[in-house]
């Protein structure tokens, strides 16, 4: 895999609960495990925004927490909707990251060289 100095500029934007249109459990598993592959090969993003239903990611008892807070410290930029968390009810229950704007999401889908949506 590529070194991660290279791909610096990608931005990943979860946008679903979970990776894919499979069932939850699934959908959680695959998300967990691209996670923990983009550790293990040093292939670290800029920053991974959430929105819409990906914003279930970021909060409390997400199967993916402990994953997000490594790449957090890490340096990895982690963006994080405020309407799809208001929209959810899920405001008071972030964990990770940071909460910001459609701005912020824009910024950083600008700033980036690649984009991948999951």
């Amino acid at each position: 895999m590529t070194n991660s100095a290279n791909i610096k500029s990608a931005l990943i934007q979860v946008i679903h609960d979970g990776m894919g249109a499979g069932d939850s459990e699934l959908q959680h598993a695959l998300l967990r495990k691209y996670l923990l592959l983009l550790q293990e090969n040093n292939t670290l993003p800029g920053a991974i925004c959430f929105y819409t239903s990906g914003v279930k990611m970021v909060v409390e008892s997400s199967p993916v927490l402990d994953v997000l807070q490594s790449l957090e410290s890490q340096g990895v930029r982690l963006i994080i909707c405020k309407t799809c968390l208001e929209h959810y009810g899920l405001l008071e229950k972030v964990r990770v990251g940071i909460v910001g704007g459609m701005g912020d999401i824009i910024s950083a889908q600008w700033l980036a060289d690649k984009v991948i949506t999951l």
